[in-house]
């Protein structure tokens, strides 16, 4: 199989990558069913990348309706270490203005309807997740924005990504109350992803890719579909960009990861208790750990 170091996980707006040359479509199965589309795997800036389309190319699939776990272990079956994801958001603050890019560090939960975790049926595993998102990644990717000097783009280095259940956007109570609790932005994937490529041991980082204020904000009525429309075309070409730099970079110097090594004190069920069937799920994801404690 085809092994790539490096996956980009696209959002709205952002359904391909231009510039990846000797594409080839890979179509994978998991134990968690199949993947939100095929995996398209070419090459970037000299390394191997697998793009994948969040929302599947002709976008069909609503934030609910996401194989998140599906998604992260087909990149891990690739050989993923770093996983790029860009996303579309509304902007909570009024310095995060429309096309404007956010690499956040922190994440707020107010989904209801989604698993966001490979464990469970008999084994037991809880990683630590404090710091949600890579460090090391996220300044590479916040360095290569800022080596761009995109014209109509501001960079906002950290700051908090709330995640909601959708498809419908917020209240105004609620987008009040997010804004109380100091968030910068709030979509809809992203922290599913965060959680389940910790648990796969990559590293995540989050392009934050402002199309709209939220409801919040006194000029929001005036937001029209073809000017989000529009805002989403131009953040997908800015996007491109940025990821291109990014991948230069991490195939130059790829950084450290605590992602990396995330399981290695985190499964609670002794290997000689796994259920057969659990530990046969999730062999991708433990064989490291669950072999090295049957040999003691």
């Amino acid at each position: 199989m085809v092994e790539a170091k490096i996956g980009i996980i696209g959002g709205s707006g952002l359904y391909k990558m231009d510039a990846l040359k000797d594409v080839q479509e890979v179509k994978l199965s998991t134990p968690f069913g199949d993947p939100s589309d095929a995996l398209i795997v070419g090459q970037l800036e000299g390394a191997t990348v697998a793009f994948l389309a969040r929302h599947g190319r002709d976008h069909h699939l609503i934030p609910s309706q996401l194989p998140f776990r599906a998604n992260i272990h087909a990149m891990k079956q690739l050989g993923v270490e770093y996983i790029i994801s860009a996303s579309a958001v509304g902007s909570l603050k009024e310095a995060a203005k429309p096309l404007d890019m956010v690499v956040p560090d922190q994440f707020i939960d107010r989904t209801k309807n989604r698993v966001s975790t490979f464990f469970g049926e008999g084994l037991v595993a809880h990683i630590a997740f404090g710091d949600p998102v890579c460090p090391n990644l996220a300044k590479v990717l916040a360095d290569a924005v800022e080596s761009l000097n995109l014209s109509e783009v501001n960079l906002h280095r950290g700051g908090t990504y709330v995640c909601m259940e959708g498809p419908a956007f917020s209240t105004k109570a609620e987008s009040n109350l997010y804004r109380s609790w100091g968030a910068t932005v709030i979509g809809m994937t992203n922290l599913p992803e965060a959680k389940l490529a910790r648990e796969a041991e990559i590293a995540y980082a989050t392009l934050a890719l402002v199309t709209d204020y939220d409801c919040w904000h006194q000029d929001h009525d005036n937001v029209t579909v073809e000017m989000v429309i529009a805002n989403l075309q131009r953040n997908a070409v800015n996007a491109q960009k940025v990821i291109q730099e990014t991948v230069k970079r991490l195939n130059t110097n790829p950084p450290e990861s605590v992602a990396h090594s995330a399981l290695k004190y985190a499964i609670l069920t002794p290997s000689d208790k796994i259920p057969h069937a659990a530990k046969e799920k999730l062999e991708l994801l433990i064989k490291k750990y669950t072999r090295s404690q049957e040999k003691i």
